[in-house]
């Protein structure tokens, strides 16, 4: 079913996913554009968070970069899916945690300020649940920069472009202000302001390390963050391919390409286990939609007598933005 909004809160949505402005009063400069007041444009983001709309106004980072992380699955029997499914988001480096129709039923994200702190969360949740827990670590990725057009006809993903990551321009603090902003920014007229104060730092020294980050691709996407479920992306599923590691030199930016691929990177496989090293996401209105776009995908002819499996999505658990520094109080 289509999500109904007005216009104004679908080009909030769609004009703002990208390049959200980096300066003192950047709702100020949203409403500007919209022809509105600021005070109308926070209403409208507070209201569309509380319905769920919105994940948060942030930044996701290049992955593997500032911090680590890892997609992992446990296969649970039914009857354990929300025992296990607890267990695993009582974890605070697991940002993303699904359930998915398969025998390997429950997906999830493991983030952390180094690999350390992944292997010894993936440990506790295989201790705890009391199963094996594959980890499926990043080998490359083709398209991480997840985003949505809400007003056109196809609803096609938003423009792939090649970017490489500058660590050097990483300072002493430079990962304290990413965690504010993967947690998300105040809903306030100055909110660089506000994270500058939580951080007893100026707020010019903020923006300048914020656009700095920007620039230098350690932020690889800073702006509005969807709840896709909640606009109507219903269908959502993860399709992993048995190719070898030399064909995805062609088959990933091919299959990263295509209209309504919205993720698309190689994972490590597990031997005898799960063989599967190239992986993509779908999201989409409905099934018929979701086979419509599979379809243009196995048309291709570097993927046309590749094995797959789709997994949709029936359940989220729990998504917000990832963990980059320690917290206090977390296990090693």
């Amino acid at each position: 079913m289509e999500t109904r909004m007005d216009p104004i809160d679908y080009r909030l949505l769609d004009d703002w996913q990208r390049k959200f402005p980096i300066v003192s009063a950047p709702f100020a400069k949203l409403a500007d554009t919209l022809e509105v007041d600021e005070t109308e444009v926070l209403k409208r983001l507070s209201l569309l968070c509380s319905a769920g709309r919105i994940s948060r106004i942030g930044a996701t980072c290049a992955p593997n970069t500032v911090s680590a992380s890892t997609l992992a699955a446990i296969s649970a029997t039914p009857n354990e899916i929300e025992r296990v499914a607890a267990v695993i988001g009582a974890e605070p480096g697991v940002n993303h945690s699904y359930l998915r129709e398969d025998t390997w039923n429950l997906w999830f994200v493991v983030t952390g300020p180094d690999r350390e702190h992944v292997n010894a969360t993936l440990a506790r949740i295989e201790g705890i649940s009391g199963h094996k827990v594959l980890d499926l670590r990043l080998v490359r990725p083709f398209n991480v920069d997840l985003g949505f057009r809400l007003r056109t006809q196809d609803r096609t993903t938003m423009p792939l472009t090649k970017r490489t990551v500058d660590m050097d321009c990483m300072q002493d603090g430079d990962k304290d202000i990413l965690q504010c902003l993967t947690r998300g920014l105040p809903m306030v007229s100055r909110p660089f302001a506000a994270i500058a104060a939580q951080m007893g730092r100026a707020e010019q020294d903020i923006l300048g390390r914020v656009s700095s980050l920007v620039h230098a691709n350690v932020i690889s996407r800073f702006g509005i963050i969807l709840h896709h479920r909640a606009l109507g992306w219903n269908a959502n599923a993860m399709v992993v391919w048995d190719i070898s590691s030399d064909a995805i030199d062609i088959a990933g930016p091919a299959l990263a390409a295509v209209p309504g691929i919205t993720l698309c990177y190689e994972r490590t496989p597990v031997q005898d286990v799960w063989p599967y090293r190239l992986y993509s996401m779908i999201h989409a209105r409905d099934r018929a939609e979701a086979h419509e776009i599979l379809s243009r995908a196995t048309a291709l002819p570097c993927l046309q007598s590749i094995a797959h499996k789709v997994l949709f999505s029936t359940h989220c658990f729990k998504q917000r933005g990832a963990m980059i520094t320690r917290q206090i109080g977390d296990a090693a």
